[in-house]
């Protein structure tokens, strides 16, 4: 008989589709798989190789290798814990996408989980006051503006009736529901996981101290630990912001921003990235006045026309850019805000607003794990440093999501997360960056994936590109939304696209399309033979891959 312990199983009907593989291998005689043990125990003829029933199992999208310990081989192999996961206990250091996803893959395999938070809410960044709330804010935004501004001459416009409290209301109450589905109906659920209340702090790789509200302190002994602590809005070392009084000046993180009952009448934002941009245009479009003030340019650390062409269409909406400004003072007299600012293009000026929003990135949440006792290392900004199976430099320790060295997005934080907990028990899962898209809820969305221009030529790859406007898009040009454009980057000598970067209203739709393309090594000939539906936006990817052969101005509205 052999046994393989198989990595990837993510619920019971896995183990239908892996016996059906197996028992189709020539010379299998008896196959039993156990989900809750992940492994599978088969019965074959001496012609049958561990290679081809490891290739078949692969074949599906999970992992396996040969469980060659001798205890395996006992009585009852298929309801025995194989390896001795049982008795692993994992103990996590939060409560957000990362924790809980590494908490679900590390019980599916055995372990006894338990999650420390001292949040009065479960849940991290995400659910809580992130991506959930944000997008529901953009939403209603969005569709404030269309009722004020559409293309169709046919379609009269007005001014939206809104209540700012009312929508603020329906957000809280879909967090919440999102919360309970997503976190605590599962932590309720699965009887592996268990939840303390408290701040946590190292004693020693294998001990954590937690600290609760009624003053007390316990001890808890883990195998294995995740970090996975989540970030909080940078506070800039701006004069004025950081009063020596314990009485905080009134500005707004994205947090106050997000469920704020009241819209204000001018809006100053400090900050030029992802946050700042997205909650800068909800507010313009909910009937704020709006100002945006960037150290650099917007999104200057992405590709230039990216940024040049979201303020063009910033400007458009009435939001003022205010780019290579920066703020040398804040002061609030108890109803409006003074910043004097410096500008590389006008000098020294002062602006006044009745609200300002800080918005200049988030930082780790690592300051009081007291990781220098274990000798965890981190980044000088306080991220843990990981490598591609989310372990630090200490054997049985690993971080995941906004806490550690990795891109702060929450589908990355999961990801990490369930591969910490698959290589908490035995497992070789890694992440791989390198096709990880991105997108930006501003309206036209920003949207990327690979590598830019600059960062390839930085690497020494030499490049080609092309920049396919959205007026040359039948979708767009139906819509009659044609700001933008779509930029392919491909590899000169080869020809095969390794970045994209996308303005487009619903740009987010289309990057994956692109990932794919990138990820499974097309030229760009190869993409533009594809058959793209029309009309559609995505066909852009296929009109701008046309652009390195050909002037699609010259083609008809839907040639191959």
């Amino acid at each position: 008989m052999i046994l393989l312990s198989i990595q990837g199983m993510t619920c019971p009907s896995c183990v239908g589709h892996v016996k059906e593989a197996l028992d189709a291998i020539e010379g299998v005689i008896n196959v039993e798989v156990s989900y809750k043990n992940a492994n599978a125990a088969i019965t074959a003829n001496a012609g049958v190789s561990v290679a081809d029933l490891v290739g078949a199992i692969e074949a599906l999208g999970y992992t396996a290798k040969e469980n060659t310990s001798p205890s395996a081989y006992g009585e009852n192999t298929t309801t025995s814990d194989t390896g001795g996961n049982r008795s692993q206990q994992v103990v996590i250091i939060g409560s957000g996408s990362a924790a809980f996803a590494c908490a679900i893959k590390a019980a599916e395999r055995g372990a006894k989980v338990t999650l420390i938070e001292g949040a009065d809410v479960i849940g991290g960044c995400c659910v809580n006051v992130g991506c959930v709330p944000s997008k529901i804010l953009i939403r209603a935004a969005q569709l404030a503006q269309q009722q004020r501004h559409n293309p169709f001459v046919g379609l009269e416009n007005h001014s939206p009736q809104l209540s700012r409290a009312l929508l603020t209301e329906q957000q809280t109450a879909r967090v919440e529901e999102l919360r309970a589905a997503k976190y605590q109906n599962i932590l309720d659920a699965n009887p592996a996981l268990h939840l303390v209340k408290g701040y946590a702090r190292f004693k020693d790789a294998n001990t954590l101290i937690v600290s609760k509200d009624d003053g007390t302190e316990q001890d808890l002994h883990a195998d294995k630990i995740l970090i996975a602590t989540g970030s909080t809005p940078t506070i800039p070392p701006i004069d004025g912001l950081a009063p020596a009084s314990s009485q905080r000046m009134p500005y707004w993180t994205s947090d106050e921003a997000l469920f704020a009952k009241q819209l204000p009448q001018h809006l100053v934002v400090i900050g030029s990235s992802v946050v700042a941009l997205e909650i800068a245009q909800a507010y313009r479009r909910l009937g704020s006045e709006v100002t945006v003030l960037a150290r650099h340019t917007l999104l200057y650390r992405e590709d230039p026309l990216l940024g040049e062409k979201l303020a063009e269409c910033f400007e458009k909406e009435g939001i003022r850019v205010l780019n290579h400004t920066q703020v040398t003072q804040v002061s609030h007299d108890g109803r409006q805000f003074t910043l004097e600012t410096h500008s590389l293009n006008t000098g020294a000026n002062t602006l006044h607003g009745d609200k300002l929003l800080i918005s200049t990135g988030r930082h780790a949440n690592t300051e009081k794990l007291n990781l220098e006792v274990v000798g965890v290392k981190t980044e000088q900004n306080g991220e843990v440093i990981v490598n591609e199976r989310m372990e630090t430099n200490v054997p049985g320790i690993y971080a995941a999501g906004d806490c550690s060295n990795m891109p702060q997005f929450v589908y990355v934080a999961a990801a990490a997360g369930s591969r910490a907990g698959t290589n908490m028990m035995g497992g070789e899962a890694r992440l791989d960056l390198s096709t990880m898209p991105a997108v930006i809820f501003t309206d036209p969305q920003v949207a990327t994936v690979g590598l830019t221009e600059q960062q390839a030529n930085a690497q020494g790859i030499a490049t080609d590109s092309r920049v396919l406007d959205m007026e040359n898009v039948p979708r767009a040009l139906a819509n009659f939304e044609t700001d933008g454009f779509i930029k392919l980057v491909v590899e000169k000598a080869s020809g095969c696209l390794i970045g994209a970067q996308i303005l487009a209203h619903e740009g987010g739709e289309l990057i994956q399309s692109a990932a794919l393309a990138i990820r499974n090594h097309m030229t760009v000939t190869e993409l533009a033979d594809q058959l793209f539906p029309y009309l559609t936006m995505v066909e852009s990817l296929k009109l701008c891959a046309q652009t390195f052969n050909k002037d699609v101005k010259e083609l008809s509205c839907c040639a191959g």
